[in-house]
């Protein structure tokens, strides 16, 4: 019986996607060389989408490889990994990265909050994975990275540190207020 074993790897992320209800690519990365050029790529992301976008599943294997999805509104968000890589790390990737855009577009899931928030995309990306590596896995974290101010974010969604340090900057800044007005008032009165 000839059984090969795998070694694991690092480079568990073969793509990380955003397609829009038609099929069509918003935000796309691929991180090997499996379609090599943009045409492939497109090919490939329109079979998956007709494949998936009617589908309940969250996870199918399609042409050699594992896909985890999840759709909302008008975007459907894809993970693909090799076909012997473990499905709930795509699925943590994909929950990481879906989260991440959540949080974004303050819950406004949809294709024109994307498109108005693309950069803000990329760099989420970006956080995620690097070169088919993952990099990051909790929302909060990459939200950070990413460098949204915590104004932007609805209170609810925030963490209790995010609050305090919000917080603070809002005192320290009313103290500088205080102190400069302290100080005019100081060389008024020695006038």
């Amino acid at each position: 019986m000839d059984t090969q074993v795998l070694e694991p790897s690092l480079y568990s992320v073969k793509a990380i996607m955003i397609l829009d209800n038609d099929g069509n690519r918003l935000m796309a990365k691929y991180y090997d060389d499996q379609f090599p050029s943009t045409k492939e790529q497109k090919t490939f992301e329109k079979n998956l989408f007709n494949k998936t976008h009617r589908a309940n599943a969250e996870i199918i294997m399609f042409e050699g490889l594992t896909c985890v999805y999840r759709s909302n509104v008008d975007l459907f968000f894809y993970v693909v990994g090799s076909t012997n890589e473990n499905e709930l790390i795509l699925a943590s990737v994909l929950n990481a990265f879906y989260d991440s855009i959540c949080q974004i577009l303050r819950r406004n899931v949809e294709k024109r909050a994307l498109l108005e928030n693309m950069d803000a995309g990329f760099l989420v990306l970006d956080e995620i994975c690097d070169g088919g590596i993952i990099l990051d896995c909790d929302s909060q974290s990459i939200i950070s990275k990413v460098a949204i101010k915590t104004d932007d974010i609805p209170i609810g969604e925030q963490t209790v540190s995010q609050q305090l340090k919000s917080k603070l900057e809002q005192i320290r800044s009313k103290l500088e207020v205080i102190q400069t007005a302290k100080e005019q008032i100081k060389w008024s009165l020695l006038k």
